[in-house]
C-alpha cells in the first residue's frame, strides 16, 4: 500500500468521524403547509372567503341556468302557435345564451382557480416569513415543508407545524389590525 493510498484512507475516517458529529448538531424542523392552511386563523379566513365566492358565482350560473330552462318550457308551450321564423329566432336566443353560460362558467372557474391561488400564494408567502424568523431564533439548520420536501418520515419531535401555526395566528392578527 502506497503513501499516498494511505493519506486517501486516513481522510477518509476523518470524514466519517467528523460527519456524525456534525450531523448531532444539525436541527431539523419539518412543517405541513396543507395542515397549517386548514388550522391558522388566515387559512380559515380564506377558506371562508373561497367559499363565499364559490357560491355566488354557483348562484349566478344557477340563476341563469333557471332563466334558460324557463324559455326553453315557454318556446315548447308556444311553438305550436308560432310561425317557424319566430320559433326558429326563439331558439337561437335559447342556444346564445347557453352559449353564453358555457362561457360565463368557464370564466368563473378560471377566476376562481386565480383567486384560490392568489390567496394560498400569499399565506404561504407569509407562512414562509415567519418560518425564517423561526428558524433563525431557534437556530434550525434546515426547515422543510412536508410534501413538498419528499419526506416519508419523520418524527413528531421535529414537526413544528403548530408552532408554526401559533407564530404565525400572531403574525395574521397583528397584519390584520393594521389594515
Amino acid at each position: 500500500m502506497g503513501f499516498k493510498q494511505i493519506i486517501v484512507i486516513g481522510i477518509l475516517i476523518v470524514g466519517f468521524l467528523v460527519q456524525p458529529a456534525m450531523a448531532a448538531e444539525a436541527k431539523i424542523g419539518i412543517i405541513d403547509f396543507q395542515r397549517v392552511l386548514e388550522i391558522s386563523d388566515a387559512g380559515k379566513t380564506a377558506q371562508e372567503e373561497i367559499n363565499e365566492q364559490g357560491k355566488k358565482m354557483e348562484s349566478d350560473l344557477r340563476e341563469r341556468s333557471d332563466e334558460i330552462e324557463a324559455l326553453e318550457t315557454k318556446l315548447e308551450r308556444e311553438s305550436m302557435v308560432m310561425n317557424s321564423e319566430v320559433r326558429q329566432e326563439k331558439q337561437r336566443e335559447v342556444r346564445i345564451k347557453i352559449n353564453d353560460i358555457k362561457t360565463l362558467q368557464k370564466k368563473y372557474i378560471s377566476d376562481f382557480k386565480k383567486m384560490e391561488a392568489q390567496i394560498i400564494n400569499q399565506i404561504q408567502k407569509d407562512v414562509f416569513e415567519v418560518v425564517a424568523e423561526m428558524g433563525q431564533k431557534g437556530a434550525y439548520t434546515l426547515v422543510m415543508e412536508k410534501r413538498a420536501g419528499g419526506v416519508v418520515y419523520t418524527a413528531d419531535s421535529q414537526d413544528i407545524t403548530d408552532e408554526v401555526v401559533k407564530q404565525y395566528n400572531d403574525f395574521y392578527g397583528k397584519q390584520k389590525s393594521s389594515k
